[in-house]
């Protein structure tokens, strides 16, 4: 839910990213974007798109605001927070320089003169490029790391250096504690050289990458998260993606790719992907070439940043693409091999909606306890509106897991929201509906104040049974209007930490349906533009505040740096008339006790007490800000931390056989860039991560638990806690069989 920088951008051309991995192979295009001409200039479409996008956000966004020379200035700050968050690449010098500028970008856009912002970022590729040469540059002597400086690596708060000389400063701090911390993960002196020298050309090569979409798009960033934090541009490649996310199909080969060095290699493959039933592609194999067709000639991707390979391999279904493969067993010098595919529809079901059950016992009675993990509410708009029955849906797939998880005689059922940011508002409501009878369960208010209640019209539903709704603070939007209504209802008890506290509702607008051109390829990009706010039916809101849990887990310390609060121009609290509604049961009839048995159970839990000290751990480590560039001083501080792993690893392993520990990716510093490590070590943490106990959502299903137990045992409790008396069928045949003629879709309103 953060604003994105080009750092996060840099990172994303050479490691996995994990929405870049699932649609690794989606979609069409094929521009080598490998040499870019510098200087970046905009093109006349790019300016349109601008214009374009002002004249939406200033006439129809829920809080529309002039683009004037107030805006502008908040733009350039906006701009300046993306391309140089941490102060690293301008001087004081070149912000004097840019100045005049602070109230000129408005004029920019209106006047469809984008050479202003242009400027900027290609001023930002030459100092990065500049930084990393000069960082290049102090690996030949070394360091000396008997002094008693500190290095300062958290500067959000910090000022641009003042001049040359202080800047210098600051990156050979940087590259000494790069150093430092590769040669307390034991590497020697050679071998240190060896690895930044590589990491830094590394980068240099990525920054010369940034093409003129890049800046376009981060420039058009700024615009619109300064008109509120969740308005967001898509470039057509970044719209392409996130129609992907949204529908989790892709039409490709089914491969998950990551950039390794000049290489882009096979991380992951979709089992029912065209790859994968190949039997000829395998994990670790790099991709050297790419050929369109049976025929087409292999072109040459080494080098080339990983979006560009992915759009080479995408493409329609039922195509041929050829792969030009090294495979993972054979050196650099190993024979080639081609590989011919066909590509195909391929689902996405790392995002989709999953099942399990957990066996709570508990002295001499076990119950089964279902669990739905739900990663995003997706849907696939397109596919319904065409009338396809077999439409990607979060709501139906949860309806069929439902099904599934009574058939397995499941007591109680958890849905997991943790770091759902959200998705399909239409997906929030109709998921809703299947643990209420009807109802309405979302209340919608347009920039002119007009309310509307969305709800459930559909009678029945697919689960009526004992609820737990778990939540985080990466649970957002979608998500915390489904667990809103859940607690508004009393259908279930909300359990975790307060979530995020985002309350807007965004509608996508594909600009090129308002552009004079007539090219067949999208240019203009879309606008992710607020249009609305949503409201709990009890009147409440959840901006800014969240869902706040009925049992309440410890908090992880990022409240202060994550969350729609953490945003300066967030909009405020406020609240509606609630909407006709009637609770369906009484959560507090029980609550008390829960949370009693609650208290009593992780107070002596091994597990919960190593989680707690885990967390004490991370909060400790991440509210550090400096760190000290003494040899001794690091080596006295990474054996106490040594130590400590050692500690929780041992627990761990007591307690689930696993090595796996939460400060694992935290605390453990081997020095590396995740890119630097093999992938064979990156997938065995990943393995390890997953086997480890997941204590809350233990914790969790104890809860139901717990109120199973109590519901069995008191048919007066049962008839207050359970919905509608706990006399309502449970059967709801239309959820868990999709109907003949799918109904329309709505307008693809989103709430991520």
């Amino acid at each position: 839910m953060k604003s994105r920088s080009l750092l996060a951008l840099l990172l994303a051309l050479s490691l996995t990213c994990v929405y870049a991995q699932s649609a690794a192979d989606l979609g069409a295009g094929d521009q080598n974007r490998k040499a870019s001409v510098w200087p970046l200039t905009p093109t006349t479409t790019e300016a349109q798109a601008a214009q374009l996008s002002a004249r939406f956000l200033t006439r129809f966004h829920y809080d529309a605001q002039p683009l004037d020379d107030a805006m502008s200035a908040r733009i350039y700050k906006a701009y300046f927070k993306l391309i140089d968050a941490e102060k690293v690449f301008f001087t004081q010098a070149d912000m004097a320089k840019f100045a005049p500028l602070k109230t000129k970008l408005d004029d920019a856009i209106w006047n469809q003169d984008l050479s202003a912002p242009f400027s900027i970022f290609n001023l930002y590729v030459q100092r990065a490029v500049e930084r990393m040469t000069y960082a290049r540059g102090l690996l030949k002597k070394g360091f000396d790391f008997s002094t008693n400086e500190n290095y300062t690596f958290d500067r959000k708060d910090a000022d641009w250096p003042k001049d040359q000389a202080e800047l210098d400063d600051l990156w050979r701090k940087r590259t000494m504690n790069d150093w430092l911390r590769l040669k307390l993960a034991g590497q020697s002196d050679d071998e240190i050289r060896k690895t930044l020298d590589k990491r830094y050309a590394g980068y240099i090569d990525r920054v010369k990458q940034l093409d003129g979409e890049d800046a376009f798009s981060t420039f058009m960033t700024a615009y619109a998260e300064t008109t509120d934090p969740h308005t967001d541009y898509l470039s057509p490649r970044a719209a392409e993606n996130f129609d992907i996310e949204m529908k989790l199909s892709l039409e490709g080969i089914g491969a998950v790719l990551q950039a390794r060095d000049d290489y882009t290699q096979i991380r992951e493959l979709v089992p029912a992907g065209p790859a994968n039933q190949s039997g000829k592609v395998h994990v670790g194999d790099r991709v050297l070439g790419i050929g369109e067709g049976d025929k087409g000639p292999i072109v040459d991707v080494i080098g080339w940043r990983l979006d560009d390979v992915v759009k080479r391999i995408r493409g329609k279904k039922d195509t041929t693409v050829r792969l030009e493969i090294l495979p993972a067993d054979a050196g650099l010098d190993g024979k080639h091999e081609i590989i011919t595919l066909v590509r195909k529809k391929v689902s996405i079901e790392e995002q989709a909606a999953k099942k399990k059950i957990v066996d709570i016992k508990d002295g001499d009675v076990t119950r089964k306890i279902g669990v739905i993990e739900l990663p995003t509410f997706y849907s696939d708009f397109g596919a319904r509106s065409e009338g396809d029955k077999d439409y990607k849906s979060a709501t139906r797939d949860v309806a069929k897991l439902l099904g599934e998880l009574k058939a397995a005689g499941v007591q109680g059922v958890v849905v997991d929201l943790r770091n759902n940011g959200g998705g399909s508002l239409a997906e929030a409501n109709s998921l809703t509906g299947l643990f209420i009878d009807k109802g309405p369960v979302v209340q919608v208010r347009d920039a002119k104040g007009k309310i509307e209640v969305d709800g459930d019209d559909d009678p029945g539903m697919a689960w009526s049974g004992p609820l737990a709704v778990l939540v985080n603070r990466g649970t957002a939007s979608a998500s915390e209007i489904f667990a809103a209504a859940i607690q508004d209802y009393h259908r279930g008890l909300i359990v975790g930490e307060p979530t995020f506290g985002k309350g807007t509702v965004q509608n996508l607008i594909d600009l090129d349906h308002f552009s004079n051109g007539d090219s067949e390829k999208p240019q203009f990009g879309e606008l992710k533009m607020t249009i609305a706010e949503f409201f709990r039916i009890n009147g409440g809101s959840t901006q800014l505040k969240g869902v706040t849990p009925d049992i309440g887990f410890p908090k992880n310390g990022d409240a202060k740096d994550f969350g729609e609060s953490t945003y300066d121009n967030a909009l405020q609290w406020t609240q509606i008339a609630p909407a006709e509604y009637k609770t369906v049961a009484d959560m507090g009839a029980y609550l008390q006790p829960l949370q009693q048995m609650h208290d009593t159970r992780v107070a002596k839990s091994p597990a919960w007490n190593l989680m707690l000290d885990e967390l004490a751990q991370y909060k400790m480590m991440r509210d550090k800000t400096s760190i000290s560039l003494n040899l001794a001083a690091r080596e006295t501080e990474r054996k106490q931390l040594d130590v400590m792993q050692a500690s929780f690893r041992t627990r761990h392993k007591a307690i689930d056989g696993s090595d796996a520990s939460l400060s694992d990716d935290r605390s453990l510093d081997d020095g590396l860039d995740a890119n630097e490590r093999s992938l064979k070590t990156e997938l065995k943490a990943e393995s390890d991560a997953k086997k480890a106990k997941d204590v809350q959502l233990n914790e969790t299903a104890h809860i139901l638990y717990d109120a199973v137990g109590m519901i069995n045992a008191d048919p007066k409790l049962a008839a207050e806690v359970l919905p509608y008396g706990g006399k309502f069928s449970s059967s709801y045949t239309a959820a868990i069989a999709p109907p003949a003629t799918p109904p329309a879709a709505p307008p693809p309103a989103v709430t991520h």
